[in-house]
């Protein structure tokens, strides 16, 4: 599918005549040979019917109610052709990428009836279009998800909202992330961590939300110690995080919908309140994966990925900041095969959280017939895979050889999405010999499938004082100073 111009990536999306009729890619997943990359599907569809003299073109928008729109085209089969469906389910493809990596509550359509009836049924009947439609609207943009049939020329015009968020380095600053399996916190003095801590928990099984705020008090007062004042706070957490606000995430899984909303939902402003009002600011962590990459690269155009026990991801534009997209490329199709394996929140197939993360070593173990212990923990079994490649065992090697052809054939479908230069590879799965393997696979799949994108793609990969650190500055860095105020807490 093709980006409409100016306002998508900068780049056509697919070259003209890219991956012929039928053509499998040129690298496969050594433990996946089912494996059908979305960008070369997606490619072979509209040159076959380009090809045809058939198609009927089809514009798409994606709006966000604070006003970012993004834009895209495509080509579907007219009514009564054989393939009208299979066309019609890549549009839906197509839409639920930009769902997932841009975020927006209403879906606008200018195409045949048949396909503005075809999506309107999915996102109202269909289980994993439900899912979709529920997420969009009501939990993370609070209105209905709507799917509008109108002329292209209704379409509300492209528009990326973006933020200079973040790069205050100045003063005593605290960051903390807060992942499924661990929370961090570090103390920082004009950009230098003084102190880093990562302490163990598991919040997904924690109903209370009185134990959450208690335990990420516990680690800002333990980081607080170390400083002389507080004069800001800046936060990253996994799930979709708005303005400060959670939306949705798996960390509250446990916790009872009325006392979400009336906890968890303003979480992170009730601790604002008890560090007396200073600067506050708690973002998606992927986006701080992507503003700590852009700060230690001093580069734009970046998008960072953590593969950890979920697939975190983040963008930072080529001026350097962060945008309104919602890049939770976790839930962005990557895989068009019928068997590919599903999401364990929507139930999708082929989304990238099995693809990127621990739930994809995991799986991908029991391919490569490694014994785990099937009561283990992802963490415990990811150990245990990076113990056997560190000793140099082949079917270890197999695992991270699958997960950098995922990679590698994932890259050519964000590209498709972002206007990247550089990329920012995170998370515990990257750690060890077994991340290199990633990077040299994936790397390896863009130089035979399209060198330009080889060629125009700068790798980053932090060590392991960046990891602890950059994220840290970077999460501390987001809240500027309060105006009038240069005292911290406590005053």
């Amino acid at each position: 599918m093709t980006s409409a111009g100016p306002d998508g990536p900068g780049r056509d999306a697919i070259t003209p005549g890219a991956g012929g009729a039928g053509r499998r890619p040129r690298m496969q997943p050594p433990l996946d040979p089912g494996f059908r990359p979305m960008w070369l599907v997606q490619a072979e569809l509209e040159d076959e019917i380009a090809a045809s003299g058939l198609g009927a073109r089809v514009a798409l928008a994606v709006e966000q109610p604070g006003g970012s729109v993004w834009h895209r085209r495509a080509l579907v089969y007219p009514s009564g052709h054989p393939r009208e469906t299979v066309s019609h389910h890549a549009v839906e493809r197509l839409c639920k990428f930009l769902l997932w990596s841009c975020g927006g509550a209403r879906l606008y359509v200018d195409g045949p009836r048949a396909l503005v009836t075809f999506l309107a049924d999915h996102y109202a009947t269909e289980p994993t279009g439900i899912f979709d439609a529920r997420f969009m609207g009501p939990l993370l943009f609070g209105v209905p998800f709507e799917v509008v049939g109108v002329p292209e020329r209704e379409f509300p015009p492209a528009h990326e909202a973006s933020t200079h968020l973040g790069r205050h380095l100045d003063g005593c600053r605290i960051g903390f992330d807060l992942g499924a399996s661990d929370r961090k916190a570090a103390a920082v003095i004009d950009g230098e961590v003084v102190f880093s801590e990562e302490i163990p928990w598991d919040p997904g099984r924690q109903a209370d939300p009185q134990w959450h705020f208690d335990q990420i008090m516990d680690s800002l007062r333990r980081a607080a110690a170390h400083l002389p004042r507080v004069d800001a706070i800046g936060g990253s957490s996994a799930g979709a995080i708005v303005n400060s606000e959670v939306r949705a995430a798996s960390l509250f899984r446990s916790v009872p919908s009325e006392a979400f909303e009336t906890r968890v939902r303003g979480l992170f402003r009730e601790l604002q309140d008890a560090w007396g009002g200073i600067p506050f600011v708690v973002v998606n962590d992927g986006e701080v994966t992507a503003l700590a990459g852009s700060m230690m690269a001093g580069a734009g155009g970046l998008l960072g990925i953590a593969m950890g026990s979920s697939q975190a991801a983040g963008y930072v534009d080529r001026e350097g900041r962060l945008t309104s997209r919602i890049d939770e490329l976790a839930f962005a199709p990557v895989d068009d095969s019928p068997e590919a394996p599903s999401d364990e929140w929507s139930g999708d197939r082929g989304c990238g959280v099995q693809y990127f993360s621990q739930q994809a070593t995991a799986r991908l173990m029991a391919a490569a017939a490694i014994a785990v212990d099937e009561s283990a923990a992802l963490p415990e079994r990811l150990v245990h895979l990076q113990e056997l490649m560190a000793a140099g065992n082949p079917r270890a090697d197999l695992v991270y050889r699958t997960v950098g052809t995922y990679f590698g054939h994932g890259l050519l479908t964000y590209r498709e999405h972002y206007d990247l230069d550089h990329l920012l590879l995170l998370g515990r799965v990257m750690t060890g010999a077994g991340g290199d393997v990633v990077i040299e696979t994936a790397r390896a799949v863009l130089a035979a499938e399209d060198p330009a994108a080889a060629e125009g793609i700068v790798f980053h990969v932090a060590d392991e004082r960046q990891k602890r650190h950059g994220q840290a500055v970077a999460a501390a860095s987001l809240a500027g100073p309060r105006p009038g105020d240069p005292a911290g807490w406590p005053r």
